[in-house]
């Protein structure tokens, strides 16, 4: 008799009668359409990124990495904490669109060849923000591995078919942010844009929206409209970027514990060597050492597996 753990339902069924143990452990795991398409969505769909963490004894994707990237010295010394700690996966905003003029507004191209260099000196991947098509040409031009479109890009249909044409043939990775204003329409309509373009990887990342009242959060987090998104591209994973939801790092811990409660299938997060001189967002940005603690919190581990084997592990590893 073998006990399966049937997470659609919220039961409990059993299987008898199987002839053999190898049959069923089988049986056990590919039965539950739910671990089967774990085990398509991490080996097919999330293959681009190197790491791969489990919470739950499910596998998630962590994407960290400071704001902006200030200098080189931050960015490798961010990077390094980040690597310790099993990222392999750097963000960095090199292009800041702020609301405000005379502000930091990153370091621009000189950022690209920083992100290089930890490209080729520390084997992460890397990923930058990309708000025009100009941006998008010479993100592509330096081999920056993922793009990510922010949330005042996405508001605009005629940018993001813009950014869409330059990405047009390339298979570099995209994430896409939702638009800073609550309306699912105009985040479903970029997501069209770019799928139209036949782009082979794409990803959502739910940054929480603003609105006239979104106390305690700097963005209210609308959890139940990315789920929607889910439901309307349930392809396309979802990734949550709590450090634009909460604005505070005393929050961050509750949005994340949510977000994988939700079953997301990553978090997008903000790390800094030295948050209280980051030159944006100094509020909401946590050490490398203080994200790993919160990780083990949480309850998120790593699995140190060659990626395209990571659905197997995840099968064999899952308990009910």
């Amino acid at each position: 008799m073998y006990e399966i753990p049937w997470f659609l339902s919220g039961e409990r069924k059993t299987f008898e009668g199987i002839a053999s143990p190898e049959l069923g452990i089988l049986w056990k795991y590919f039965s539950n359409i739910r671990y089967f398409y774990i085990f398509y969505r991490n080996v097919f769909l999330l293959q681009n990124f190197e790491a791969m963490f489990l919470w739950n004894e499910k596998a998630i994707q962590i994407v960290a990495g400071p704001c902006s990237v200030e200098s080189e010295e931050q960015l490798f010394a961010t990077a390094r904490g980040l690597k310790k700690i099993g990222i392999q996966t750097l963000r960095g905003g090199i292009w800041k669109p702020r609301s405000r003029a005379h502000h930091f507004e990153g370091v621009g191209e000189p950022g690209l060849r920083w992100l290089q260099q930890v490209q080729q000196e520390l084997s992460m991947q890397v990923a930058t923000e990309v708000a025009t098509p100009r941006q998008a040409e010479v993100a592509l031009k330096y081999g920056i591995d993922i793009l990510w479109i922010g949330a005042r890009t996405t508001v605009s249909p005629f940018m993001i078919q813009e950014i869409a044409e330059v990405l047009r043939g390339g298979d570099t990775p995209v994430m896409l942010k939702n638009p800073v204003c609550p309306d699912l329409e105009l985040w479903t309509g970029a997501v069209e844009r770019l799928l139209d373009i036949d782009l082979k990887q794409l990803s959502l990342i739910h940054r929480g929206f603003s609105v006239l009242d979104d106390a305690p959060y700097r963005n209210i987090p609308c959890l139940e409209m990315a789920l929607e998104m889910k439901k309307r591209f349930p392809g396309l994973p979802l990734f949550c970027d709590p450090s634009h939801i909460c604005g505070k790092r005393g929050l961050l811990y509750g949005i994340c514990a949510e977000a994988l409660r939700l079953d997301m299938d990553g978090l997008f997060i903000e790390s800094h060597c030295c948050p209280e001189v980051a030159l944006s967002d100094a509020a909401q940005q946590l050490t490398p050492e203080a994200l790993g603690k919160m990780f083990e919190n949480l309850g998120i581990r790593q699995v140190e597996n060659n990626k395209l084997h990571l659905g197997c592990e995840i099968l064999i590893q899952r308990k009910g």
